[in-house]
């Protein structure tokens, strides 16, 4: 099925009015560049609801740092109750050397596990694409570039997030420590989630952990194991996380879906969007029993904020998995993503991703560029039909 005509779409929105309900999507900006990037993601999503026929509430709510100063705290109440009612979520960033000073809880960065865990947000999947026209960007070898299409699963509800912290006084000054905590229940419900996408895939699934060591990975490696008997299309491997780095850089084709713990995840994920060129194209979803939360994987950057110079790539690409994971609309994610590589198979860049003889554009020009050629695909689909 191709891209509606302008007549096509007008016949769906009509349909879409009578049968489809209104799918509501909160946006929390955040701080530093998220305003930004959450800006240009808007409009894709406003252009896929002209031209398919559907209807996004987009309401918007403070969240962060932003909300910090405005509130008093990272997750206010009017902010927690919208996310709770919509139907997804959509994240620009949080966080900034303003805050630094701030105690633990009490920062931006705390509103977003606070966020995590009052949603139920246990699962994070983060897709590792090594995009066509900028295989170039990639620090791999042409052929250890080939064929990298990685999920990463990373549990997000518990680990040493989520463990007692503590510092206290040792006679060569002070003492700190931070506690791991790992259920039964919690390494199942997200290695059931990553044995449904292994078997939906390639039917690989790798579980990282470092079960030499720790008493939390000797239980998650005992649990998936032991699930792995009701997945026989599943071929489970285990690496130890240090192995498991080092294969991702020498051998990274290997993987399918890799399945893994709350902090090997973050360090992985960063891992594998270093692979990619840069960690402003890679985009994540957390998802749990109610609504979904969509966002890019890198910072708030502060230091660029209000210059109009930041990617907003992964924020585009989050929202197009927000179509396609949340809502079902796999040919609107399509139309975006295949926009996307158009603009890099032409040499748009943004800095993050421009070589030394490319101009870069900024965050807003990139989004009128997608625009541009969104619609132009629209209008040759007009003609061909």
């Amino acid at each position: 099925m191709g891209i509606p005509t302008r007549r096509e779409a007008c016949w769906r929105g009509q349909l879409a009015k009578m049968t489809n309900p209104t799918r509501k999507i909160v946006l929390l900006p955040g701080d530093g560049i998220g305003p930004e990037i959450v800006r240009v993601a808007v409009r894709v999503l406003k252009d896929c609801a002209a031209e398919f026929g559907h209807q996004f509430d987009l309401a918007e709510f403070p969240f962060g740092g932003c909300a910090i100063e405005s509130t008093g705290m990272p997750l206010p109440a009017e902010t927690l109750v919208a996310c709770k009612a919509t139907d997804a979520i959509l994240l620009g960033a949080v966080g900034g050397p303003k805050w630094d000073a701030l105690p633990i809880g009490k920062r931006p960065e705390s509103g977003l596990l606070a966020l995590r865990k009052e949603l139920g947000l246990y699962i994070n999947l983060r897709p590792i694409e090594l995009r066509p026209a900028l295989r170039s960007l990639s620090p791999l070898t042409a052929d250890r570039a080939a064929g990298v299409h990685i999920e990463i699963i990373r549990e997000l509800a518990g680990d040493i997030y989520f463990g007692e912290h503590r510092i206290e006084a040792d006679p060569s000054g002070e003492r700190a420590t931070d506690e791991a905590v790992y259920t039964t229940g919690e390494v199942e419900r997200v290695a059931k989630y990553a044995f449904g996408r292994a078997e939906a895939r390639s039917g690989r699934l790798a579980s990282i952990d470092k079960a030499n060591v720790l008493s939390t990975s000797q239980l998650w490696r005992r649990t998936v194991t032991r699930l792995a008997a009701n997945h026989p299309r599943v071929k489970l491997e285990h690496l130890y996380v240090d192995n498991a780095a080092m294969q991702l850089v020498l051998a990274p084709a290997q993987f399918d879906v890799i399945l893994t713990s709350n902090m090997f995840g973050d360090i992985l994920s960063d891992l594998g969007a270093a692979l990619a060129g840069s960690i402003g194209l890679i985009p994540s979803m957390s998802c749990g029993p109610g609504s979904s939360l969509y966002e890019p994987i890198h910072g708030s950057a502060p230091s660029l904020a209000g210059k109009d110079v930041a990617s907003p790539v992964g924020t585009i690409l989050s929202a197009s998995m927000m179509l396609r994971e949340s809502f079902g609309l796999k040919q609107e994610a399509d139309w975006i993503e295949s926009a996307v590589d158009r603009l890099f198979s032409q040499g748009i860049r943004t800095a993050d991703i421009a070589g030394p003889r490319t101009a870069p554009i900024g965050c807003s020009a990139f989004g009128e560029r997608l625009h541009a050629q969104m619609m132009e695909t629209v209008a040759r689909h007009a003609q061909d039909v």
